[in-house]
């Protein structure tokens, strides 16, 4: 397979050895000349190169340009995998079998993404296969970060002739465990630049007419909320800076944006439109596609101006991550759809983020 690409990333600089194992830089590539690049540390996206109306190529995703800095990036999930259990868990407590689990505190009071060394900062076993799929596996131990359970999970990145990033998921588990994956892209459609530009003039549309409130350390109340009437209504296309700083204490408990939205299924693990972004500078559109009853839209909301790729800066909103999963803390909250694997079982889960563009 090539190595040459359009990002500009050099494979040489993601080559390391780091937890005894070896990280890489993977190009898969479409008929159309497009491109997506992928390191197995964490899994993390650093480069989608799609077009513009004009058919003018840029990276659409934020990350690094070498291992180095993907693993000290100031944000740890920039565009990785999540795992094994994807947002919050409240006071990085559950219970399973009757059984009290202690997670790693990493966020406020609260466990985010899987602990500090969930599967974002693991080296993953990597195979590609062929110019348009990589294959990655990684197991979480018994007992690593907190949770229970031996948890095998393989993940498929494809990139399709149609511009779709395929992203599917399958874990099998040896006891009853809880599994929540997601990946965390930051997308920024204008393309990466320095500065990076803001999200807040994007169109966005989200298929979800109910949202999940959350509390100051951003766990759920509890409630499932109708959008309507609020800043979260995003049922017809809004630009996102619209109502973002809305006097609302659901967008001052966000800093902005940073909520599960309850996508709207007519069945249980149906694979579904789930939102639709368009950028009206460039053109870009992407729309994403899951079998997750939820959606986590967040708005880069904490970002500072801290360096990525090949000179680019990411400023404060200057990306959008739409991470399809389960509900936050849905260990507490047992009306929510369930995350527990039991062994025998096997999870699986399948989003695609779809790129085009509109004249």
């Amino acid at each position: 397979m090539s190595l040459k690409n359009i990002s500009g990333l050099k494979r040489e600089d993601f080559q390391a050895e780091v937890q005894g194992k070896q990280t890489d830089l993977f190009i898969l590539r479409n008929n159309k000349g497009c491109e997506v690049a992928i390191t197995n540390y964490g899994g993390a996206l650093v480069a989608i190169m799609v077009p513009d109306r004009d058919g003018k190529m840029a990276n659409v995703i934020q990350g690094h340009d070498n291992i180095q800095e993907v693993i000290s990036s100031p944000e740890p999930f920039l565009s990785t995998l999540i795992g094994r259990y994807g947002n919050r868990i409240c006071k990085g407590k559950f219970t399973l079998e009757g059984k009290e689990y202690s997670l790693t505190i990493n966020n406020g009071p609260n466990s985010l993404h899987g602990g500090p060394t969930g599967c974002h900062a693991r080296v993953w076993d990597a195979e590609q296969t062929d110019e348009r799929t990589l294959r990655l596996h990684y197991v979480f131990a018994d007992g690593e970060e907190g949770f229970p359970g031996k948890l095998d999970m393989n993940v498929v990145y494809s990139f399709t002739d149609d511009n779709e990033l395929v992203i599917e998921y399958k874990g099998t588990t040896d006891k009853t465990t809880i599994v929540n994956m997601t990946n965390h892209g930051f997308f920024s459609l204008a393309g990466i630049a320095n500065p990076t530009p803001t999200i807040e003039k994007l169109q966005c549309q989200i298929n979800a007419d109910y949202f999940i409130p959350i509390d100051n350390t951003s766990i759920p109340t509890g409630e499932i909320k109708p959008v309507k009437g609020t800043p979260f209504d995003f049922t017809t296309s809004h630009e996102i800076g619209e109502r973002i700083d809305a006097d609302d204490e659901q967008t001052r408990n966000g800093a902005g944006y940073d909520h599960c939205f309850v996508l709207n299924k007519r069945e249980v693990g149906e694979l579904s439109f789930a939102a639709k972004i368009y950028e009206p500078v460039s053109g870009r559109t992407m729309e994403v596609y899951t079998t997750e009853p939820g959606v986590q839209v967040y708005t880069d909301n904490w970002a500072d101006g801290y360096k990525g790729q090949l000179g680019a800066t990411f400023p404060r909103r200057s990306a959008i991550c739409f991470e399809a999963q389960h509900f936050p803390d849905s260990p507490n909250r047992p009306y929510f759809p369930s995350v527990v694997l039991k062994a025998g079982e096997t999870y699986t889960q399948k989003t695609i983020y779809k790129f085009g563009v509109e004249k």
